[in-house]
């Protein structure tokens, strides 16, 4: 099928793990109502965003995967008929942690896992005390419905990682996240970091001649001091937005996606066919001297 109907999830957390899950459940189910045949849930959706400290209690979060939480979302797939993108916190063994995403086929199979390349270290976003970058590459996963890439938050910002995955033959990159203000930022930053933050996942859109969807949490957490700024969307092959949520809402949206699409606008705009590969070399070095 080319026009694929996409359903995005942006929600609140709480600190308990059962609930979220449940929650996240009932909330694709309303999307699978709604006709969605691809669901994807934020980052870390199964817990509060525990990044923002470091503490040695919060691996206690992190799951095998596949694990507890993929065979309940299996299940669910399977019920429904849908394909379902759930961004977890793995335990792959003692001492090694991963932010990872694992997508169920709409028969319920697990087809695999994606684990995040690019680890951020921030104030309120420590995910190196947590994660060990991916080691799997970048990857593409062929969907009863699409075949699709999966990066993740910080991923968002590097153009080789939505380069790479479109490659791969992604048909839609999709973006779990989770990324807010602090609640003691201005307003003319705010809108600055989002306007940013959409733009960059815009631009790998229309680079690469794909959809993307970018699905972000809701919410205040760390006791107040982070407003997770929402704004899940979808953007066509050429930028343009198909759908933009709130900055302060939990919302389930279902947007159609014409998968066909890509083939027209990188005929129109042949930016895959005039790429001198032969002259990329340098992409590689972390900085070029001028020596």
């Amino acid at each position: 099928m080319s026009v694929v109907p996409v359903g995005l999830v942006q929600m609140t957390c709480s600190a308990s793990k059962e609930e979220n899950l449940a929650k996240a459940i009932l909330k694709i189910k309303e999307a699978a109502a709604k006709g969605a045949k691809i669901v994807c849930l934020q980052e870390l959706f199964t817990s509060l965003y525990f990044c923002d400290v470091e503490a040695y209690e919060n691996f206690l979060l992190a799951e095998a995967i596949p694990g507890p939480s993929t065979e309940s979302l299996s299940s669910v797939a399977k019920e429904l008929g849908v394909v379902v993108i759930a961004s977890l916190f793995e335990k792959r063994t003692q001492g090694i942690y991963h932010n990872t995403t694992a997508v169920l086929d709409a028969d319920g199979a697990y087809l695999g896992k994606y684990r995040k390349m690019h680890i951020p270290d921030d104030p309120a976003y420590y995910e190196k005390f947590y994660f060990t970058p991916g080691d799997l590459g970048y990857k593409v996963f062929k969907t009863k419905f699409a075949t699709i890439g999966i990066l993740i938050c910080w991923d968002q910002w590097y153009p080789e990682a939505s380069r790479i995955t479109a490659l791969m033959g992604a048909e839609i990159l999709f973006y779990p996240t989770a990324i807010g203000w602090s609640t003691a930022q201005d307003e003319a930053t705010n809108i600055e970091q989002y306007n940013a933050w959409q733009t960059i996942q815009r631009s790998h859109a229309v680079a690469n001649g794909v959809h993307v969807v970018s699905v972000n949490r809701v919410g205040l957490e760390q006791n107040g001091a982070m407003q997770f700024w929402g704004g899940s969307f979808v953007s066509n092959p050429f930028g343009t937005l198909l759908y933009k949520a709130s900055h302060d809402h939990e919302e389930i949206a279902v947007i159609n996606i014409d998968t066909k699409l890509t083939d027209q606008y990188r005929t129109h705009w042949p930016f895959m066919r005039d790429r001198r590969i032969d002259s990329y070399q340098p992409i590689t070095k972390r900085f070029i001297d001028e020596d």
